[in-house]
């Protein structure tokens, strides 16, 4: 909830309801200073944040990967894990390819 809608229903609410002889001297002035200076959540920082957080661990595995996939094409260079990386991720398309239902 937005502060600015959080006092307007605040002021609306004690209007509503006058206060009585037990309140303390300027109390609602103190409530809504202490409003006004929560600080607000901004979700879009939480999720950038977030996401440089995922950054590291994401190259991590990708340099692991990567330095797998190379060692292992030096060790058998008949096996070629570009071609065999090309036809997993192709295959899908490839056999609806043959079943024209178009």
């Amino acid at each position: 909830m937005k502060s600015e809608e959080l006092r307007k229903k605040l002021i609306a609410i004690a209007r509503a309801n006058p206060p009585g002889e037990q309140v303390p001297l300027s109390f609602e002035k103190r409530v809504m200073a202490l409003i006004s200076a929560a600080p607000m959540q901004d979700l879009w920082a939480a999720w950038a944040k977030s996401l440089w957080y995922a950054a590291g661990p994401c190259v991590a595995v990708m340099l692991a990967f990567s330095a797998w996939a190379f060692f292992h094409s030096r060790q058998n260079p008949s096996i070629d894990l570009a071609q065999q990386l090309n036809s997993t991720l192709l295959a899908a398309v490839d056999q609806n390819n043959n079943d024209s239902s178009w």
